[in-house]
């Protein structure tokens, strides 16, 4: 009697039109993009390829079992290269992956604001984004000082890193995506959430800097953040 009691219940929320409660959603779509949500997701960031290097980035939140539009903004910018699946990513190719990602933390240039989440870093001297494929460190955060990869290599070369220092405008605000998180060589990483800078991205999301710092404002890691990025 029970077990059927509470079929009902559930038949009953998912009808068109009634909220779903949060624990029995595992993918919603969010302004035409598919959210694989986590265990414990309220706050999604969704990417609408819209043309070209262009998209629309939204940010929604649950209450009361209902995702809600919080903010958007139409001036989003993906990768120079386009989209693709993310096992068919290669680092330097400037496309952005596809897929839902879990946003572990945020770094900046500024020190650390009252509202932000408690996973914020500022940008220190030496910090850099690990893209050498030699590294045990790849596709993470590190400072120099701390070794572990050729972080003097330059530019040119397959195995350089990102120094954060040298992208203010852009990584002013920036949001870590998991992308990549198993290390994978040469798929590439530094995926990052970001201010808009002139154009397209290598490989990002970029959004406008009011939007990033309504995110910084919201971000909150109890709630699981994930972005999801659809054509």
């Amino acid at each position: 009697m029970r077990r059927l009691l509470a079929a009902l219940l559930l038949a009953a929320a998912l009808l068109p039109g009634a909220p779903t409660p949060a624990y029995a959603a595992r993918e919603v779509r969010l302004d035409g993009v598919t959210v694989h949500l986590k265990r414990g997701t309220r706050q999604v960031v969704t990417v609408n390829h819209t043309s070209g290097y262009h998209a629309r980035v939204s940010f929604w939140g649950l209450r009361q079992g209902r995702w809600r539009l919080q903010f958007r903004a139409t001036d989003g910018r993906i990768g120079y290269g386009g989209l693709v699946r993310p096992r068919r990513r290669v680092q330097g190719s400037g496309k952005t992956p596809l897929g839902t990602f879990t946003l572990p933390f945020s770094f900046g240039t500024h020190r650390q604001r009252a509202g932000w989440d408690r996973s914020y870093r500022k940008i220190r001297p030496g910090d850099y984004w690990v893209l050498d494929n030699q590294s045990r460190f790849y596709n993470r955060y590190r400072n120099k000082k701390r070794g572990g990869f050729r972080w003097w290599l330059p530019a040119s070369n397959d195995n350089s890193s990102e120094r954060l220092r040298d992208f203010p405008q852009q990584y002013e605000f920036s949001v870590v995506t998991h992308f990549n998180a198993g290390q994978v060589r040469h798929r590439g990483g530094a995926i990052f959430l970001h201010v808009n800078g002139s154009g397209a991205t290598a490989g990002c999301v970029s959004a406008p800097r009011w939007f990033l710092l309504r995110v910084m404002n919201r971000l909150d890691q109890d709630r699981v953040p994930v972005i999801a990025i659809g054509r």
